[in-house]
C-alpha cells in the first residue's frame, strides 16, 4: 500500500509554470516586507535593537532561498545520472534552511522576551521604547509561522486519519 501511495505521488503532474510564477511570488512578499520594515525602523527600538536586524536578515535569506528554489540546478533529472550541480543546490538549500530555524529561534528570544514594550517614544525610560509598527509586525510575523505549523500539523493529522478510517481501495494494489 506504501509503494503504491509513493508511486502516486512521484507521478503527480506537476504544477504549470505560471501557478509556480504566482506562488513564488506570494511566497516573497513577506521577505520584502521584513526587508523593508526592517530598514525603516532600524534604530527605533532600543529595547531590543535587534528585532530590525532579525528582520532583514531573515527576509533576506527567505528571499535567497525562494531564489534558489527557482533555478534550474534545484530540480532533481529523472532517470539520469547524478547531477553535481543539483547536488550543491540541495546543499544550498539545507544550509540555508537550517540558518534560518536557528535565526528564527533566536528572533522568538528577542521578540518574546520583550513582550509588551513601551510604545510610546516619549516616556521618561527612552531604553523601554520599541516602534509599534516594528514590533507588532515582527511579533505577528513569527506568531504566524506557529499558526501556519499548528494548521499544517492539525490537517496533515486528519488527512491520515481520515485515509487510516475510509481504507482507500485501489483498483492497483494488488492484494
Amino acid at each position: 500500500m506504501s509503494s503504491s501511495l509513493i508511486r502516486r505521488i512521484r507521478n503527480t503532474p506537476q504544477p504549470s509554470t505560471p501557478a509556480l510564477v504566482c506562488s513564488k511570488l506570494g511566497v516573497i512578499i513577506l521577505p520584502i516586507a521584513q526587508i523593508a520594515i526592517g530598514a525603516v525602523y532600524m534604530h527605533e527600538c532600543p529595547r531590543q535593537p535587534y528585532i530590525p536586524i532579525y528582520l532583514i536578515v531573515a527576509g533576506s535569506f527567505s528571499m535567497l532561498l525562494t531564489i534558489l528554489s527557482c533555478l534550474p540546478c534545484a530540480r532533481e533529472t529523472e532517470g539520469g545520472p547524478p547531477n553535481k550541480l543539483s547536488a550543491i543546490c540541495t546543499f544550498w538549500n539545507a544550509i540555508t534552511s537550517l540558518f534560518l530555524f536557528a535565526w528564527f529561534i533566536t528572533g522568538n528570544v528577542w521578540i518574546y522576551s520583550i513582550y509588551q514594550p513601551n510604545y510610546n517614544k516619549n516616556a521618561t525610560d527612552i531604553d523601554s521604547y520599541c516602534n509599534k509598527s516594528l514590533y507588532l509586525f515582527a511579533f505577528w510575523t513569527t506568531t504566524l509561522v506557529y499558526i501556519m505549523l499548528a494548521l499544517f500539523v492539525i490537517i496533515g493529522f486528519c488527512v491520515l486519519l481520515c485515509m487510516c478510517l475510509c481504507g482507500r481501495a485501489d483498483p492497483d494494489d494488488d492484494v
